[in-house]
């Protein structure tokens, strides 16, 4: 499969005819028909079942005829698959950050040494992107799922080899061994949501696929302070943190077993026109270094990178520092700084779904993207000037309404980003906004940091807000050009032109 449209095409969306086709308004006098020569390599997936533009049909495609766009019942099982272990890829980010207090204690390092193992993950990513994606475009998603769920199942093993005070190296290896799996992830959801889902459902496809990674973090933030209290027993300390580390190293492996068995390339049939007609494109005819340039070259994709960026990193910042923000305004509370990141994560998993299903049925990328983006900032403003009240309650009310908007961006970011750059590959453009957000989320976090710790979380907060008022502003630049959703409706239009002026001898 390659995500470009074939060259000498005048519409992406529509297909250049075969060799041998003879296409005209009609037949002229004593003939019987126009021959058109219909191949499978030209047709593969445009016609549609009748009484729908994408639809589940029992049957296969016609004996002789092309085949058909049809919905695999698989997709749900991928899908969700892929959900499952990028959840446990996420909450091995965050599981050192939720307790940053305890492994400071533990392990004798400072607590910017802790972040580092969160901020790995960012930094990892920002080199390997480009090979990974390479791989994505060239050997399909199969090997990278099961490259992603290895590496994830091997870092958690390599972590239960540090359970000793001294062994603080042992357990940063196994963290950017975990972060390398990472890599194969982030770019994931929008390409799984095109190539196994219809048009109709791709936004809330790709809602679910980020929903598990919303969800690790969630579990990542809450399930850590309860397996491991903060205790000063060290070898009682090593005793919880092996319980969190052996749990983790089990579900990651039972994940990795699955990836092998479930886990397909494609579906047999492509589930929309948009995908069949990137299907049609011979392999010699795509090259990885033109499509980047491409896409570098599309300026409402670039005003999208760095708003995506902006927006997604201050989450990774807010996440990091979460727990040592909390700690300083109540101090002891580290189970409830673990349930106020799982109020922002759980709300904002609520936030997604419901504007991936939104976007599913309005197309309104543009306008849905601008309020989200809006309402981020409003609810990062109420939470930096309600942290400091000294009422937990109001914290968790605060969060769960930043959560909500903040973290219900990530999927409209992959979305908007799929439409603005079709037929361009889905894991290139997903992987360049997740640059974007990892270069950000390194900055922010390092420099939040830095000022909490001289001038307090309120001025770190408002440092933050600074950054998501500009990416407000970017948003608004942004042009709502939907290439995809052109290419479906003129398929669909082109459907019914062919089958007015184009007969089939032996019909």
């Amino acid at each position: 499969m390659r995500d470009s449209a074939p060259q000498g095409m005048g519409n992406p969306c529509c297909p250049a005819f075969s060799p041998g086709a003879v296409v005209s308004g009609g037949p002229e006098p004593g003939e019987k028909g126009l021959v058109y020569q219909e191949t499978p390599e030209l047709l593969q997936g445009v016609k549609p079942v009748p009484g729908s533009v994408e639809a589940e049909t029992p049957n296969g495609p016609a004996p002789g005829g092309p085949p058909e766009v049809r919905l695999s019942l698989r997709r749900w099982a991928v899908v969700l698959l892929f959900s499952c272990y990028s959840l446990c890829n996420a909450f091995q980010w965050i599981q050192y950050g939720s307790i940053n207090n305890i492994f400071v204690h533990f392990y004798g390092v400072s607590t910017f040494d802790i972040d580092w193992l969160s901020m790995c993950y960012m930094l990892t990513y920002i080199p390997l992107l480009f090979p990974v994606a390479w791989l994505l475009d060239k050997r399909g998603l199969r090997l990278i799922a099961l490259a992603g769920s290895a590496f994830n199942c091997l870092g958690a093993w390599v972590k239960l080899g540090s359970m000793k005070p001294h062994l603080f190296p042992v357990t940063v290896l196994g963290q950017v061994i975990c972060s390398v799996a990472q890599v194969f992830i982030l770019g994931m959801p929008s390409r799984i949501a095109s190539v196994w889902f219809g048009s109709h459902e791709v936004s809330t496809a790709c809602s679910i696929a980020v929903f598990g990674n919303q969800l690790g973090i969630a579990v990542g933030f809450v399930l850590p302070p309860v397996l491991v209290p903060n205790l000063e027993d060290t070898e009682q300390l090593a005793y919880h943190i092996s319980i969190m580390f052996f749990i983790t190293a089990a579900v990651a492996t039972v994940l990795f077993i699955l990836v092998i068995i479930v886990f397909q390339e494609k579906p047999p049939f492509p589930p929309s026109r948009a995908q069949a007609l990137i299907q049609l494109k011979p392999p010699e005819e795509y090259s990885y270094v033109q499509s980047i340039l491409r896409l570098l070259r599309n300026t409402n994709f670039v005003l999208l990178i760095v708003a995506y960026g902006l927006n997604t990193g201050c989450f990774y910042a807010l996440s990091t520092l979460l727990n040592r923000m909390v700690i300083q305004h109540y101090p002891g509370e580290e189970v409830n700084a673990g349930r106020i990141g799982l109020t922002i994560v759980v709300s904002g998993m609520a936030g997604a779904l419901l504007s991936g299903i939104w976007l599913d049925k309005t197309k309104t990328y543009k306008k849905t993207t601008l309020v989200v983006y809006i309402m981020s900032l409003g609810g990062l403003v109420a939470y930096t000037f309600t942290l400091s009240l000294g009422h937990l309650w109001v914290v968790f009310v605060t969060a769960g309404v930043l959560g909500f908007f903040m973290t219900g961006y990530l999927p409209l970011g992959f979305e908007f980003a799929a439409e603005l750059t079709y037929p361009e590959s889905e894991g290139t453009s997903s992987g360049l906004l997740n640059v974007s957000a990892q270069v950000f989320g390194i900055i922010f976090t390092i420099a939040q940091g830095k000022i909490i710790d001289r001038f307090g979380t309120q001025a770190g907060n408002l440092f933050l807000c600074s950054f998501l008022l500009l990416g407000t502003f970017i948003t608004v630049f942004i042009k709502a050009d939907l290439r995809r959703q052109r290419a479906n409706m003129d398929g669909e239009q082109t459907r019914l032109q062919d089958s007015s002026h184009i007969t089939d001898y032996g019909m």
